[in-house]
Parts: C-alpha cells; structure tokens; sequence
C-alpha cells in the first residue's frame, strides 16, 4: 500500500481495557465482516516485548544476531519481522503503508490515536467509560446496554456477544472510516 493508499485506506479500532474481550470480538467480526465480502487485515499493538518466531529457529537468530529485519517465506504465508533497535515506536499512520490495500484494517490497541473506533465496555472490568475522553470513539459495544453507566451515553449501543450487528453497523459506516492524522 502506498502512503496515498493509506490515507484513504477505511480504519476501524476497537478499544477497550484488557479483560474487556477485544480479541474475542475480532476473532468473531473477521468471519462475520468476510460473510458481507469486505477484505480486511488488522493491526494489533502490544504493550509488551513480543516474539512471533521460536527461539533456536533460524529467523530468531538472524534477528537476534542484529538484522533490522527478517522476512520468513514458505508455500503457505510469509511475515517480515523489523526490529526497531534504537527507533521509536512507529505510529499506525506509518504502519499502514507497510500492508497490502484493503477494504479495511480492524486495529487493537493504539487507543490513544485518532481514527475512529468501537469501545468494548464491560461492566465487571471495573474501569471507566473510554468514550468520555475519546471523540475518535462512535459507538460502544457492550454486554449490559442497560447498565447504569451507559444511561447517558449518546453512542449507538452494540450487543458485544452479536457480531452480525456489528458487521452491519460497520459496512453502514465503512465510507466514514477514514485514518485522521
């Protein structure tokens, strides 16, 4: 994808604190999205230092060994791994040129940024409301619609356990996903 790609490339984050079941709900909403023929890919940061290869494999050790990057290529996928070394964290906005185009990238994590994005609010995490602070956010899905929390939210209110509603609320509003700097 190309930098101009990116910028019209149709973002959707899903932002939540941990235990909220965000991971569980893009497990459910890739299929359900696919269902309506919208090609996706998702992008997932972590807080935390993270391997995707096995120590002692070949990957692992060129990378270990210094390489800034290491791409790993078979008959059924391939992944490029970057070592950032003395780098900062890249933004999303720098990561999304790195992907093949789309019709949209499901993001988890980054919830401090600006593109638009679904709070996953569950009520027995015992944390506050995400929206309040975030106008990036456009709706909240949640468990408990009722919960005395959420009486005043002026957000569409999603089932979490209804992944169908939420892939249409989605396509609804697919033209509307676009990445803000």
């Amino acid at each position: 994808m190309t930098d101009a790609t990116a910028k019209n490339t149709k973002v959707l984050g899903f932002a939540g604190w941990s235990g909220s079941g965000k991971t569980t709900l893009l497990v459910d909403l890739i299929p359900a999205l696919r269902k309506r023929n919208i090609t996706l890919s998702t992008v997932k940061h972590a807080h935390h230092n993270f391997d995707v290869d096995q120590p002692g494999k070949d990957s692992y050790r060129h990378r270990e060994s210094g390489a800034t990057e290491v791409l790993i290529s078979s008959g059924k996928r391939w992944a490029l791994m970057h070592e950032l070394r003395e780098e900062k964290e890249p933004e999303l906005k720098d990561l999304l040129p790195k992907m093949s185009a789309v019709d949209l990238v499901l993001v988890e994590g980054f919830k401090r940024n600006s593109h638009p994005k679904i709070e996953i609010y569950r009520p027995s995490v015992d944390k506050p409301l995400l929206y309040r602070e975030d106008p990036a956010i456009i709706a909240i899905a949640t468990e408990s619609p009722d919960c005395e929390a959420l009486a005043d939210c002026p957000l569409p209110l999603i089932d979490l356990d209804d992944a169908d509603a939420i892939a249409d609320f989605i396509v609804e509003r697919l033209d509307s996903l676009v990445l803000k700097d």
